[in-house]
């Protein structure tokens, strides 16, 4: 089985500095993210609203939303500052 995940190389950082800019720029990349995702939600729920007036008998689930709501609720808990 081929798999189209390439694994990235580790770079240690040299200086405690270094180490904490990167670590500043990881969030920014997941700020970056979620803007974009924003995007393709609300995309899909505009998809949706639009299958479902076409298609009003229709039980069809054409995204995983209870699926994304899980990871988002898994998420919070990640990132809840409670330290």
């Amino acid at each position: 089985m081929i798999y189209k995940y390439k694994l990235k190389e580790v770079v240690t950082p040299s200086t405690s500095n270094s180490f904490q800019e990167q670590r500043i720029q990881a969030f920014e990349g997941i700020e970056s993210k979620l803007d974009t995702l924003k995007k393709y939600i609300a995309k899909a729920k505009l998809h949706t609203i639009r299958y479902y007036r076409e298609n009003p008998d229709s039980y069809n689930v054409l995204y995983g939303t209870d699926l994304a709501d899980s990871y988002i609720k898994d998420l919070f808990t990640l990132f809840k500052d409670e330290k």
